[in-house]
């Protein structure tokens, strides 16, 4: 069956954030979907299957790390959208059947994708004990992103100590669900970015991901009460890097980004 890497929220490839994209008939087993997630070894890869027509939803779309299945992922959902797309396997937006509901990916006319997420709930937490020598920085203030995200978000005082972080990846684990998001305002109000984060996962198997689209469901309402503004554009600061624009519309935010396919090859097992 015919499986491609795509690069999402980037323009460029060997940037952004990679994810495997495969158009199945149906879900095999789970133990052949997480085999092939492992061979991939990607951050996610997306398995995606037409539904019947006349239904909430157009596709059924799954997403695993090479170690589990996860409830959320908007680089994988962009690339899956960017694949049906390109192809023309899908004109419009596209509504796919998920773990967290249904979500709608629509083309846009500069050649982007829109994403309509849910927003991630904050709830203000205390900074816990030992977090800050975890993650090499003393956090500002911390926050609870709620179960469908499943990450402490953690301020810091600048972006310079944003980009300079060197975590114990094996401690941050014991923190959050699934990892830590850590975010500051962006040094520069020229740069092309109004907040930078970067984002630890060790729980599901990513030391750190290039681009989080679901830690950006968090991140706009986050920023977006700071900064008296629902639009904004917000840089992850990974080796590979990307842009999210976000639009906070509420309960939904929308994030918005380019995808670029790098890899056009058949799986043969």
């Amino acid at each position: 069956m015919r499986i491609r890497i795509v690069d999402a929220f980037t323009d460029r490839p060997f940037s952004g954030n990679p994810a495997g994209v495969l158009l199945l008939d149906a879900f095999p087993d789970d133990t052949w979907l997480r085999n092939v997630a492992e061979e991939v070894n990607h951050a996610e890869t997306a398995f995606a299957h037409p539904l019947p027509a006349g239904g909430e939803a157009d596709w059924a779309l799954r997403w695993f790390t090479p170690v589990a299945e996860v409830a959320m992922c908007g680089h994988a959902t962009l690339a899956t959208a960017h694949v049906l797309t390109s192809t023309h396997t899908h004109e419009g937006p596209v509504r796919f059947a998920t773990r967290s509901g249904v979500l709608v990916a629509t083309p846009q006319p500069d050649g982007s994708l829109t994403l309509d997420f849910p927003t991630a709930p904050l709830t203000p937490v205390p900074v816990p004990d030992g977090v800050a020598e975890a993650l090499g920085a003393e956090p500002v203030s911390a926050f609870d992103t709620g179960p469908q995200v499943g990450d402490l978000l953690l301020e810091l005082t600048d972006e310079k100590t944003v980009l300079g972080l060197a975590p114990d990846l094996r401690s941050l684990g014991r923190y959050s669900e699934r990892g830590i998001i850590a975010t500051a305002r962006a040094g520069d109000a020229t740069a092309g970015h109004d907040y930078v984060s970067r984002c630890f996962f060790p729980n599901i198997g990513i030391d750190e991901d290039p681009v989080t689209g679901s830690a950006h469901t968090a991140l706009a309402p986050f920023w977006s009460a700071r900064l008296g503004s629902p639009d904004l554009t917000g840089l992850q600061a990974s080796p590979r890097s990307g842009h999210v624009r976000t639009g906070l519309r509420g309960d939904r935010t929308l994030l918005s980004g380019r995808a670029v396919t790098v890899i056009d090859g058949e799986l043969l097992a």
